[in-house]
């Protein structure tokens, strides 16, 4: 059985720093990992070939190569996704479809012809999938029914047959679903409020076979709340830090993490110890009513500035998550979340409008109110709220649009990064020193040359990278680093800016009519009892 595994086009978002990527002559940020999972689970005696659209293009040998296409996909991919299943039926191929976005909207991929839906987590429906083939069926649907699988007997993926020298990291998962309740996250939804873990020596034989590959650079811990089952992780890192130190720190990891990890030293030092240097928090927002009323207590328990300013000198460079218009938000949310990156000095901010996302709590409470516009969502950052707020759309989106413009002008992201660097602890391992690569020196020249050259910021580029170097010499390489993010945030926000205004340009345009609309019935229903 040949299994062509094609993953979809990401649309341009705030994650995908082609500029940076460009830099270092690399195409993606992180590899599907979800696919070369499926791929691992998936009888062995089969033969696959991946196809990552956001790398090339499919062949034509391959589509002709093979007898089922399967394709998985997050809820940004979904243009690209319905695309490339018309393709394959058109080529008369049978097609099985799975991930985070069927799952969740399953009508819409069944409606462009899908032959499997292979829904919800792969280790249950995947082998149904493979007894409905081995029965000849051409066609099913396979759920867990709300089963959640021990991931502990998860098999090591196939990171084989990734094409490593396009990704800028790789990806392992560590643990699913999260404990929390946040009214707008779909991680609960589709994984459940129990994390689940794999057990450390599992997970060292993935990185294991990630070394004997030939991987020598970033792993992303793609769990969404890394930290959820605080006892388990700490029993992974205990093991990690040995081997880390045995083969001389040949990874740096990342990963995501709630907030409350500011409130466990032993686990912060852990992390760093094992060469962990940055985590992404969902922050949200600095206002306290927003955080109560979305059911985002975590984030309400101890102050958000000492919390991030605790996990910064701890190590770990945070990454934020924003969100702006919450129910009974105040006018300036855009503002008030700019000063709180400010003040904490955040680097990466990443920002976004609210989304009603299919199945969470807030999509359910707000189609119960009538105010939901859109059934399936978006969370990219480029995308009007699929839901009528509770104050206008055009105030939110121009405060969104000025707020991440405000965010990313280079002067204020350089004094921002500085101050934030300054204070940001020294790491504790240290890998043995290497040349840098031809490629490296190539990036470090652009950059030089772009912000410390031609741009007018260049005096505070040198200022602050020499200055770096003598008072916190230990994170200069990491600090240069995030100047060199500068080079796509100053793209990205101009495609912020350009896609919302059009968006609400159309929205308000619309509006208008439905209004005039109102006002012609109005005006003959008055006209009709008048005479």
């Amino acid at each position: 059985m040949n299994i062509l595994l094609v993953y979809p086009l990401f649309p341009k978002t705030f994650w995908s720093y082609e500029k940076i990527l460009e830099l270092v002559d690399r195409k993606v940020l992180l590899p599907p990992l979800g696919l070369v999972t499926v791929a691992a689970i998936l009888p062995q005696e089969w033969e696959f070939k991946l196809a990552d659209r956001n790398i090339r293009a499919v062949t034509e040998a391959e589509w002709e190569w093979a007898d089922i296409v399967i394709l998985s996909a997050m809820i940004v991919q979904k243009p690209d996704l319905l695309d490339q299943i018309r393709e394959a039926k058109r080529r008369g191929k049978l097609v099985a479809v799975g991930g985070p976005y069927p799952t969740s909207v399953p009508h819409e991929v069944e409606d462009v012809g899908v032959d499997y839906m292979i829904l919800d987590e792969g280790e249950i429906t995947l082998p149904m999938f493979v007894e409905a083939i081995q029965r000849g069926e051409k066609s099913g649907v396979f759920r867990s029914n709300g089963e959640k699988p021990d991931v502990t007997n998860t098999p090591i993926p196939r990171f084989d047959l990734l094409e490593f020298d396009a990704y800028d990291s790789m990806s392992v998962q560590f643990s699913r679903g999260c404990p929390f309740q946040c009214e707008f996250c779909d991680i609960i939804t589709l994984y459940g409020r129990k994390p689940r873990t794999k057990n450390p020596a599992q997970l060292l034989a993935e990185l294991d076979y990630l070394y004997e590959l030939g991987w020598r650079r970033g792993v992303f811990m793609v769990d969404d709340n890394f930290i959820g089952n605080k006892r388990n992780v700490k029993l992974f890192l205990k093991e990690l830090k040995v081997w880390q130190a045995q083969r001389k720190y040949p990874f740096r990891f990342n990963t995501e993490a709630s907030v409350d990890l500011a409130q466990d030293p032993e686990l912060m030092d852990l992390m760093v110890e094992c060469y962990f240097d940055a985590v992404f928090v969902g922050i949200e927002t600095p206002d306290e009513d927003s955080l109560q009323l979305t059911k985002k207590f975590q984030n309400t328990r101890n102050p958000l500035v000492e919390s991030v300013d605790t996990i910064t000198r701890a190590g770990l460079r945070v990454m934020a998550g924003f969100i702006i218009g919450f129910d009974g938000e105040k006018s300036g949310s855009g503002d008030r979340i700019v000063k709180f990156a400010e003040i904490t000095g955040i680097p990466t901010t990443t920002f976004a409008m609210l989304q009603a996302l299919p199945n969470t709590a807030l999509w359910h409470r707000l189609e119960k109110e009538g105010r939901l516009q859109g059934k399936d969502g978006n969370i990219n950052q480029t995308t009007l709220m699929n839901f009528t707020p509770t104050r206008p759309l055009e105030e939110i989106a121009m405060e969104y649009v000025e707020a991440f413009w405000q965010l990313y002008e280079p002067e204020k992201y350089l004094d921002r990064i500085y101050r934030y660097f300054l204070k940001l602890g020294a790491p504790k391992c240290h890998p043995p020193f290497k040349l840098p690569s031809l490629v490296d020196l190539k990036a470090l020249t652009i950059v030089c040359w772009r912000q410390g050259v031609k741009r007018k910021t260049r005096w505070q580029f040198w200022h602050h990278l020499f200055s770096m170097m003598r008072r916190n010499p230990a994170v200069w390489e990491h600090y240069l680093i995030l100047c060199a993010h500068n080079e796509h945030f100053l793209e990205y926000r101009q495609i912020v800016r350009d896609e919302i205004e059009a968006q609400l340009a159309e929205f308000l345009v619309k509006e208008a009519k439905i209004q005039a609309q109102s006002d012609k019935v109005r005006g003959e229903i008055v006209g009709a009892i008048a005479n």
